[in-house]
């Protein structure tokens, strides 16, 4: 399929697929005339690409998950690279969510402070 296919399939641009071809993750075919060839595991790789941008992962935590899914696999997230990179964001996700629990608790005693006193007046 062309790139605009291929945009159209996988819900996105032709831009941005010149753009992870640019990165290193989408490789496709060239025709004679130089027109970009993709076949449906390309398809597959911006799905796994665009899905994981969505869930915040950048470009190179993303990497071992193509790299997974171009070695056959059924999923990107089976290989123990992209393991390794799930475990970091876990623990990334913990951490920021302990930070936001901290300041969301900071916040309740401030506002309850504050009407307490408001009410005293």
């Amino acid at each position: 399929m062309l790139i605009g296919e291929l945009a159209q399939r996988a819900a996105t641009s032709a831009r941005m697929l010149r753009y992870y071809e640019a990165q290193g993750l989408v490789c496709p075919r060239r025709c004679a005339n130089g027109y970009r060839d993709y076949d449906d595991t390309e398809l597959r790789v911006v799905e796994e690409i665009r899905s994981l941008l969505a869930a915040g992962f950048d470009l190179d935590d993303i990497r071992p998950f193509v790299t997974c899914l171009r070695a056959g696999n059924p999923t990107g997230d089976v290989c123990p690279d992209s393991i390794s990179v799930l475990s970091r964001k876990l623990t990334e996700v913990d951490a920021a969510l302990q930070r936001l629990t901290t300041v969301r608790e900071q916040l309740r005693r401030q506002l309850d402070r504050t009407r307490t006193h408001r009410r005293r007046q």
